[in-house]
């Protein structure tokens, strides 16, 4: 059976792709934070939903994410997904490999809804910056 956080970020890389930031924010916990890039945080919804809008002008309004191989860990109420996420755009000179091994921790709220408290697609490669 497939786990249920892989739906949840299947909807996440949808809701990027089509630039719906007020949907994707319901996916994120108040105080999420999402790695910009390496040396660079966006602390809480607001400033997620800046960064993603900032993100998607970077690349030219193409952006497609999409999810390969994923591990996910589940303790209670908290998940460890580990991901190749693969970056799709018009714009071929970037800085960062499009090809990445992504670490993203959800949280169960009340509700039973998994949530998106840290978001990075950089995974280890931060220790490597």
């Amino acid at each position: 059976m497939e786990h249920e956080l892989k739906e949840v970020i299947k909807k996440c890389d949808i809701a990027i792709k089509q630039e719906d930031f007020e949907t994707l924010m319901n996916y994120y916990t108040d105080d999420a934070i999402l790695v910009v890039k390496p040396g660079m945080i966006a602390r809480g919804k607001e400033e997620i939903k800046k960064a993603f809008i900032g993100i998607s002008k970077y690349f030219n309004n193409t952006l497609v994410p999409t999810q390969g191989e994923m591990i996910i860990l589940e303790a209670g109420d908290t998940a460890l997904v580990i991901s190749q996420t693969l970056l799709d755009a018009d714009k071929n000179d970037n800085e960062y490999s499009m090809d990445r091994r992504a670490t993203y921790v959800f949280k169960k709220n009340l509700q039973g809804e998994w949530l998106c408290a840290i978001d990075n697609s950089y995974g280890t490669e931060l220790i490597n910056k």
